[in-house]
């Protein structure tokens, strides 16, 4: 069981690893290492998050999430592929350590008050007088 809060842990079971060969730069050792690593979390079918972060993550990781609710995280930044796996599982926990965060407060509408409107309106009336003396003057 792989602790991502005080209440959520996820099973290393859920996790499905598939290793590829990275992309770019890298000689020889490039054509014939497969480095790169695509982790694979089923979020929507994962029996030990609870909907409400179900529904975070998935928000949360756009592009990342299929439309089954599978999470895809490739990792191919470094060399071996030890690093990108490590890599990988960092990134899935964030996220998933994002979405068990509580959503933050709603915004209560505030008024501004009488004193910061007259002072807005002294600044435009201000800033209008300045800009009514760099008018050509009227030759008549």
């Amino acid at each position: 069981m792989i602790r991502i809060t005080e209440s959520i842990s996820i099973d290393e079971v859920e996790l499905h690893e598939e290793f590829l060969r990275s992309s770019g730069a890298g000689g020889q050792n490039i054509q014939k290492v497969e480095s790169a690593v695509q982790l694979r979390f089923d979020a929507a079918n994962s029996p030990n998050l609870p909907d409400a972060v179900k529904a975070r993550l998935l928000h949360l990781a756009g592009r990342r999430a299929t439309q089954e609710g599978v999470i895809v995280i490739t990792a191919q930044q470094h060399r071996t592929q030890h690093r990108n796996r490590e890599d990988a599982l960092a990134r899935l926990l964030e996220l998933i350590k994002e979405a068990a965060r509580p959503p933050p407060p709603t915004r209560k509408k505030t008024r501004p008050t009488l004193a910061s409107k007259v002072r807005r309106l002294e600044g435009k009336a201000r800033r209008s007088t300045i800009k009514r003396g760099r008018e050509r003057p009227d030759i008549g």
